[in-house]
């Protein structure tokens, strides 16, 4: 599985031990990187991409005891209206941003409080991935914290991480913040 896929596995471990799987939902506009992410995730490979319509499920468990069922629903515009049926049960959200494009974080951001103010999320953590930091013009972590509106939330937690999914540079570092506030919020 390599050696991304055990320091993934790993730092889960520390972090879950109920038995049953996470449920951690993927969204984003369209284009962001959700499903490339998803899969580098997965199989810690770069897999061809096309637009998701509908959905991709897939659970991670490294270990007995240790499992993250995420849920990568489709971004495009039509779509936007389904995501509502997933917050059922969700402990965690993973955000992901195309900080190389700026034309479109007022829309991420009124995508983003359109998810977190639904009651089904009330407190539901929320990692951001900002994600094709490697591209000219990408917004630094911080610029997005800004431009999403991150610093108004008082009723959550939140991090922001900065990514590329195809050599997977944040990508454990946002799965692990991901982990450690999926546990606060159970225990809390």
């Amino acid at each position: 599985m390599g050696i991304f896929l055990s320091k993934l596995f790993d730092a889960l471990t520390s972090f879950q031990s109920s038995g049953y799987p996470t449920r951690v939902l993927m969204l984003g506009l369209d284009a962001a990187g959700k499903t490339t992410i998803l899969y580098k995730v997965k199989l810690n490979e770069n897999v061809l991409t096309i637009p998701t319509i509908g959905f991709n499920v897939e659970t991670v468990t490294p270990i007995k005891g240790v499992s993250f069922t995420v849920w990568d629903v489709g971004g495009q515009e039509k779509i936007r209206a389904l995501w509502r049926h997933y917050y059922s049960n969700t402990q965690g959200l993973l955000y992901i941003v195309d900080s190389a494009d700026v034309t479109r974080v007022d829309e991420a951001k009124e995508e983003l409080f359109g998810i977190i103010n639904s009651p089904e999320m009330q407190g539901v953590p929320v990692v951001v991935v900002a994600n094709k930091q490697d591209l000219p013009g990408a917004l630094s972590t911080a610029k997005i914290a800004d431009g999403l509106g991150l610093r108004e939330l008082r009723d959550r937690k939140w991090y922001v991480q900065g990514a590329c999914a195809v050599n997977g540079d944040g990508i454990y570092e946002a799965m692990h913040e991901m982990a450690r506030l999926v546990k606060e919020f159970q225990n809390h």
